[in-house]
C-alpha cells in the first residue's frame, strides 16, 4: 500500500500509463497502470450496427459493445451508442478519421475523441493532480482509494522541489541563435546555487544532466524554456553528439530533435503566440514566459487550477483559462453520461430583427459624471455573471429546452424558457468554483496567519480567472457546451440585476454617479458605512447574487474622453479610498505599453494628488502634480533617465509583413528579423524611440535587443509622452498637453521643439 500525492500522469507503453507519486515519506515513486481509451459513435441504429460488424479483425480495437448514453447535450433520454475501446490512445485521431470516412462524413458522429490520454485516465479513475490517495499496486492494475476531494479548501500538498534553470549563450552577433555555443548554465534549488562553466560544451551538458539527477527536482522552472532555452539545449546537444544522453526527465526519456514551433491564436480581440510545450516525464517543466496562471497566482494558484479543473500541472501552466475550464466541463459530462461532441453542434435560435435588437445588447452601463467627486461609495456584485449562470441554470442544454416550454424561469427581454427538470453542465461546474472562491476570500480576510492569508488569496485569484472567462466562453464558437442564446441570457439577467440594484439604491436616497455591468458608484452625503451595508443586504436579497461594499472614497475622478471632453469614459478613473488605497483604472500607469519612466512620473503625480482629503483639496494639489512633471522633464533633459526605463513594449496583432503601415513595433520587428530572430503574430516587441519623426522609418526606433552604446533616445518624443500622461491625469480640470507644458516651461525656456 502506497499513500501519497499524484504528481504526474502520461502515456507509457501500449495500453499503459505511468503515474508518479510523491509519498508521505518523501519518496518519488513510478507506477504503471493499464489504460485503454474509449470513444463513442452515434447515428442510426442499423448504420452503427453495420459499422460494428467491420471491427472483428481490427488490430487497433481492444473491445467494442453498445452503451446507453446521452448522445447530445440537449437530449432528454439516453440513446444506444457504439462504445469502442482502443488499444493505443495515439491511434485515436486516425481511427476517428477512418470512421468519418466510412460514413461519408455524414452518417456518424464521434464523441469523446478529443480527450488527452492523461485527462481520460484521471476522469476514468475520478482522480485529479496532487490528490492524496492510497494505492494498491496489483498485478494488472492500480486500485485507488481517494483520501481527498476537489471541493476541499484546506487540503495539504507535498513540498515540491523547485529548480530554476538559466542558460547564457556566448553570442557572436547582436541576437543569440542556436549556432552560438553555451556560455554558462545556472541551477538554483532551495539554498543551493550551481554554475556550470565548462570549456567543453558536451561535458557541460552532461554535468547538467548529472546535477538534475542528483538534486532530483519535481519542477524545473525556466524563462523561455518552451520557445528558446530547451530547443537551444537540444540543438547544442545534437551538435555535440550527446542528444541520446540529454535526459532531464525522471523517466529515462531523452529529448528528440525537432525544429521549434508554436501557434498563434486569437482571443478576446487580441492575438497571442504560444510556443510548443517542452514536456518532461516525471517532472514538471514550467515556462514563466509561457504561463498565465503562474504570473497571476504563483504556484498556489497553479495547484488550485490543476486540482479544481483536473488538468495535469504541466498543462495547467500553459493552458488558457478557457481550456482548463473546458476540462472541468468534460469531467462533469462524463460523470453525467453525456457524450462530449467532436464539434459544437448547438446552433443559435432564430431571432427576428426586434429580438436581436433587444436581446443582443451586452451589459448595462450608467455614463459616468465627468469630474472630481467626494462622498462616493462603491458597491460591486461578487462573481455576478457566474452566479447568474449557476442560479438561473444557464447552459447549452437548458436554454430553450423542449421539455419545459412552460418553465417559470424566463430570460428577460427575450422571454426564452430555461429548463427546470435538470441542472446543466455549465452551472454544475460553476457552482463549485463560485463557492470555493467565496470561501477563500472569506478565509483570507479572517485568518491572522500571513502565509495562510497569501495562500488563500492566490487560490481565489486563480479561481477568479475561471469565473472571469466563463461568461465569454459561453458564447465562444468552439465551446462544446456553450450557447449564444445562453450568452445573451446572462447579459439580460445582468442588466436586470444592475437596474434593480440602481433603483433600490435611489429608493434609499443614494444617487448613481456611475455604473458598469456589475459595479455602482453611489453618492449620499450623510451615508454611513452601515447604510451602505444595509443597502447591500437589500440588493443581495433581491438579486440572489451577493453584492459587496468595496469602500468609500475621499475623492474619485472620472476622466473625460480625449476627443469629447464632456463625455465620460466608462473605465477610466482613479481615486483615493478612506483606507488609504489608491484605485486606478484605464490610464497610462495601468497600460502594458507604457515605459517605466512614464509609469514612475504618473505614479508620483497620483501620490502628490493623494494628499488631498476631498475633491476641493484635489484641485489645490494640481500645482504639486505639475511640479512632478517638471522634475521628470528635467531628469530627461539632463539625460538622467536610464535607457531601460524608456523601453516601450508593443504587441503584434499579425505577422510584421502583413502590416501596411510602418508603425513602431513593425519597424522594431523588421530589425530583429534582419538579425536572424523569429518574430510571430502574438509576440510583443520592445523598442526605444530614437528619431520618431524621421522620414526614414528604419531610424525612428531601435529594437531593445539591438541597442548599442551611443544610441540616444528621442527626447522630444518622450517629453510629449510625459505631457500627454500628465494631461490625461488632469483632464478632469481641463488640462491638455499644451496647458501642462505652459506652466512648467519657464519664461526664458526654448519652445517645445527646441526643449
Amino acid at each position: 500500500m502506497i499513500r501519497g500525492w499524484i504528481l504526474d500522469v502520461y502515456a507509457a507503453d501500449l495500453g499503459e500509463v505511468a503515474v508518479w507519486i510523491i509519498s508521505e515519506s518523501g519518496q518519488r515513486i513510478r507506477l504503471i497502470d493499464r489504460f485503454e481509451p474509449k470513444i463513442y459513435v452515434s447515428g442510426k441504429q442499423d448504420e452503427i450496427e453495420r459499422l460494428a460488424s467491420r471491427f472483428y479483425n481490427n488490430q487497433d480495437i481492444a473491445k467494442w459493445g453498445f452503451a446507453q448514453k446521452y448522445a447530445h447535450p440537449t437530449d432528454t433520454q439516453k440513446s444506444r451508442v457504439l462504445e469502442i475501446t482502443l488499444k493505443d490512445y495515439r491511434k485515436t485521431s486516425h481511427f476517428t478519421r477512418e470512421i468519418l470516412r466510412i460514413g461519408d462524413y455524414a452518417k456518424f458522429e464521434i464523441h469523446n475523441c478529443d480527450l488527452h490520454c492523461d485527462r481520460g485516465y484521471l476522469f476514468s479513475k475520478d482522480l485529479f493532480p496532487l490528490a492524496l490517495v492510497e494505492i494498491k499496486n496489483q498485478a494488472t492494475e492500480l486500485t485507488y482509494t481517494l483520501q481527498d476531494s476537489v471541493a476541499s479548501i484546506d487540503y495539504a500538498v507535498p513540498s515540491l522541489r523547485i529548480m530554476k534553470l538559466q542558460v547564457k549563450t556566448a553570442k557572436k552577433g547582436k541576437i543569440a541563435n542556436f549556432e552560438d555555443p553555451i556560455g554558462e548554465i545556472t541551477l538554483s534549488q532551495e539554498e543551493k546555487l550551481v554554475t556550470i562553466d565548462s570549456s567543453d560544451e558536451a561535458d557541460g551538458l552532461l554535468k547538467l544532466v548529472d546535477l538534475v539527477c542528483e538534486l532530483d527536482p519535481d519542477v524545473i522552472l525556466t524563462h523561455g524554456g518552451d520557445s528558446y532555452l530547451f530547443p537551444y539545449l537540444i540543438y547544442r546537444a545534437t551538435a555535440n553528439k550527446v542528444l541520446d544522453r540529454m535526459i532531464l526527465s525522471r523517466d529515462p526519456i531523452p529529448f528528440s530533435f525537432k525544429a521549434p514551433s508554436g501557434n498563434t491564436f486569437f482571443s478576446y480581440g487580441r492575438s497571442f503566440y504560444r510556443a510548443t510545450a517542452q514536456r518532461l516525464y516525471g517532472r514538471i517543466h514550467v515556462d514563466e514566459a509561457n504561463t498565465f496562471v503562474l504570473s497571476e497566482a504563483d504556484f498556489d494558484g497553479l495547484i488550485e487550477i490543476a486540482r479544481t479543473c483536473r488538468v495535469p500541472l504541466h498543462t495547467a501552466a500553459r493552458n488558457s483559462i478557457g481550456s482548463s475550464m473546458s476540462s472541468l466541463q468534460f469531467y462533469q459530462a462524463i460523470k453525467d453520461d453525456v457524450l462530449i461532441p467532436r464539434n459544437k453542434s448547438i446552433p443559435e435560435a432564430f431571432k427576428s430583427a426586434y429580438q436581436l435588437l433587444v436581446g443582443d445588447r451586452g451589459g448595462f452601463v450608467f455614463e459616468p459624471r465627468v469630474g472630481a467627486h467626494d462622498h462616493i461609495g462603491e458597491v460591486d456584485f461578487s462573481s455576478m455573471y457566474p452566479s447568474l449562470m449557476a442560479n438561473n441554470n444557464i447552459s447549452a442544454e437548458t436554454v430553450l429546452c423542449k421539455c419545459c416550454p412552460d418553465s417559470p424561469i424566463r430570460i428577460p427581454d427575450l422571454g426564452y424558457n430555461i429548463c427546470t427538470k435538470r441542472k446543466g453542465i455549465v452551472p454544475k461546474t460553476l457552482r463549485l468554483v463560485v463557492d470555493k472562491r467565496l470561501f477563500y476570500k472569506k478565509m483570507r480576510d479572517l485568518t491572522q496567519d500571513p502565509r495562510l492569508k497569501e495562500v488563500y488569496d492566490k487560490r481565489q485569484i486563480a479561481l477568479k480567472w475561471i469565473l472571469v472567462t466563463c461568461f465569454g466562453y459561453l458564447g465562444y464558437k468552439n465551446a462544446k457546451f456553450g450557447t449564444v442564446d445562453g450568452h445573451m441570457a446572462v447579459c439580460a439577467f445582468g442588466r436586470e440585476a444592475l437596474l434593480n440594484a440602481a433603483s433600490t439604491a435611489e429608493a434609499n436616497g443614494f444617487e448613481v454617479i456611475h455604473g458598469i455591468v456589475d459595479s455602482l458608484w453611489l453618492k449620499k452625503t450623510d451615508a454611513t458605512i452601515e447604510d451602505y451595508k444595509v443597502l447591500c443586504d437589500k440588493i443581495t436579497a433581491q438579486a440572489g447574487v451577493p453584492i459587496n461594499f468595496e469602500g468609500r472614497y475621499k475623492w474619485i475622478v472620472f476622466l473625460p474622453s480625449k476627443t469629447h471632453p464632456r463625455i465620460g469614459v466608462l473605465n477610466r478613473y482613479y481615486g483615493l479610498m478612506e483606507n488609504g488605497k489608491v484605485k486606478v483604472r484605464g490610464i497610462e500607469v495601468r497600460r502594458r505599453d507604457t515605459p517605466q519612466f512614464i509609469i514612475d512620473a504618473q505614479t508620483e503625480m497620483i501620490k502628490a494628488l493623494s494628499e488631498a482629503n476631498n475633491a476641493t483639496e484635489l484641485y489645490l494639489k494640481i500645482p504639486q502634480a505639475l511640479d512632478v512633471v517638471k522634475k521628470y522633464r528635467r531628469k530627461l533633459l539632463d539625460q538622467e533617465v536610464p535607457i531601460c526605463d524608456l523601453i516601450i513594449t508593443k504587441h503584434l496583432s499579425k505577422n510584421p509583413k502583413h502590416y501596411r503601415q510602418h508603425v513602431s513595433q513593425v519597424i522594431a520587428a523588421e530589425q530583429l528579423i534582419k538579425e536572424g530572430a523569429e518574430v510571430h503574430a502574438g509576440n510583443s516587441v520592445k523598442f526605444l524611440f530614437t528619431s520618431a519623426e524621421n522620414k526614414r522609418h528604419e531610424r525612428r526606433v531601435k529594437a531593445a535587443q539591438l541597442i548599442d552604446e551611443g544610441i540616444n533616445p528621442d527626447t522630444k518624443k518622450y517629453l510629449l509622452l510625459l505631457y500627454a500622461s500628465a494631461a490625461n491625469l488632469l483632464s478632469f480640470a481641463g488640462y491638455t498637453s499644451k496647458s501642462v507644458y505652459e506652466p512648467i516651461k519657464g519664461q526664458n525656456q526654448k519652445s517645445l521643439l527646441g526643449y
